[in-house]
């Protein structure tokens, strides 16, 4: 959320100091480093004022949202506020704009908590809202998850969130009844693209489009969206170790509030796809023990790579600070850690699942989706068909080709990816005990 100007913007332009842009530097990075400039300009002449990364200075913030209400008694998510917030500060070496953009998420987040829990209060059938059957897509970052979820999301018989939906889950009040989800996700999917146009490459999304629940997880102030974006390993070590079975019953919540947004019967099952459940499996299976898992699998050096690049990309639009190496080392233990709870889960798991590989569904989608559809008990119509080819043919897909990656950017080897594998490290990271949350 940025913070309001006093003066013009034509005023503030004119009057920053202005940095000398470098022979070939990327347009992009050039416009952050603008921004940067007049932020730091403003704050020091007072125009504005710089956003405090503290936790009782973001839920004052989102207090004065309009329609967020009270936030009820601080409990697990204050906690891990907390750690978040000191991380921020302490860790994640933020540029100007992206303490902005920090503090801008976070009180969002906090906002819709509140909002959560004030339409649950006035709204109490949302909790009988059915979510029944759900079709579970496991898989790491970049192992094909999108694409399966972007499939499935051809056939009308499923349902599926769409990105305005992930990231705004609550109308804000801010426009009396008009449900303003929709213009909010464009304009903040517009200005992630502006600020970070390798975003449209390596995550190509539309505001109505079928995306990962990954805004969900910012509501309970857990998760990816976080740990991706900014250097803060102190809270994805909490969030390692905790028992997530309160998250994911919020996350159904959200679910719920989504489908009675759309005034959904609930008789299709959802198809729900966030690369976080291959960490935290054994708690969303126990908070939808009636799921199908469709299980994705892909080499894990490619995906280490892939992920790493996301990462760096994400990472470098908030500071200027990022050290490649370090996303390299985090993104390969965090893989190897999130390999190893998902085996583990889904030995232990009652649920009808399937093994789908990244390079299987490249070779031949329509026999692997024929194959998925079986586990389902759902006949895959000719219709749907021809609409998962046009999904696929659509030029918006064909860029992820693209995306240029390699472990040796990152600091990897083969050698070394394998050796991870080969160790203990996993199973010493799952073995700490859960804490109540």
């Amino acid at each position: 959320m940025m913070p309001a100007i006093a003066v013009s913007p034509a005023a503030l332009l004119s009057d920053a100091p202005r940095r000398t842009p470098v022979a070939g530097e990327d347009p992009a990075a050039m416009r952050r480093a603008r921004i940067n400039e007049l932020l730091d300009h403003a704050w020091a002449r007072g125009w504005a004022t710089r956003p405090i990364l503290e936790s009782d200075a973001l839920i004052a913030a989102a207090r004065r949202e309009k329609g967020a209400g009270g936030l009820g008694a601080d409990g697990a998510w204050r906690a891990r506020l907390d750690v978040l917030a000191d991380a921020l500060r302490e860790e994640a070496a933020l540029t100007s704009l992206g303490t902005v953009v920090a503090h801008g998420q976070i009180v969002a987040a906090l906002a819709n908590r509140a909002r959560m829990a004030e339409w649950c209060r006035r709204y109490p059938e949302i909790l009988a809202q059915p979510i029944r059957r759900p079709i579970i897509i496991v898989g790491q970052m970049r192992s094909g998850s999108t694409r399966m979820q972007r499939l499935l999301a051809c056939d009308p018989r499923f349902g599926h969130t769409r990105f305005f939906e992930s990231w705004n889950p609550l109308p804000s009040g801010r426009l009396g009844p008009i449900d303003d989800r929709r213009l909010r996700g464009w304009f903040g999917l517009r200005c992630a693209k502006w600020l970070n146009p390798e975003f449209a490459t390596i995550h190509p999304t539309g505001t109505a489009q079928a995306d990962e629940e990954i805004g969900f997880h910012n509501v309970s102030i857990f998760g990816s969206a976080f740990e991706a974006q900014w250097r803060v390993p102190r809270f994805a070590a909490l969030n390692e170790r905790i028992d997530t079975r309160p998250i994911y019953a919020e996350f159904r919540r959200l679910l719920q509030i989504t489908a009675w947004l759309r005034r959904d019967r609930g008789d299709r099952p959802m198809v729900l796809k966030l690369p976080q459940f291959t960490q935290d499996l054994a708690a969303v299976v126990d908070v939808f023990p009636d799921a199908r898992l469709i299980c994705l699998d892909r080499p894990v050096s490619e995906t280490v790579a892939s992920s790493a690049s996301l990462v760096h990309s994400q990472m470098r639009t908030q500071s200027d600070a990022v050290d490649p190496h370090w996303i390299g080392r985090e993104w390969l233990r965090k893989i190897v850690l999130r390999q190893e709870r998902t085996a583990r889960a889904r030995r232990a798991a009652d649920v009808a699942q399937i093994d789908v590989g990244f390079e299987a569904v490249g070779g031949d989608w329509r026999g692997e989706i024929r194959r998925v559809y079986r586990l389902l008990g759902v006949p895959l119509t000719v219709t749907v068909e021809e609409r998962m080819a046009r999904y696929l043919d659509r030029p918006q897909h064909g860029g992820l080709s693209r995306h240029r990656y390699a472990l040796g950017d990152f600091g990897l080897t083969e050698a070394g990816v394998a050796a991870a594998l080969a160790g203990s490290a996993a199973d010493r990271a799952a073995s700490v005990p859960l804490q109540a949350a």
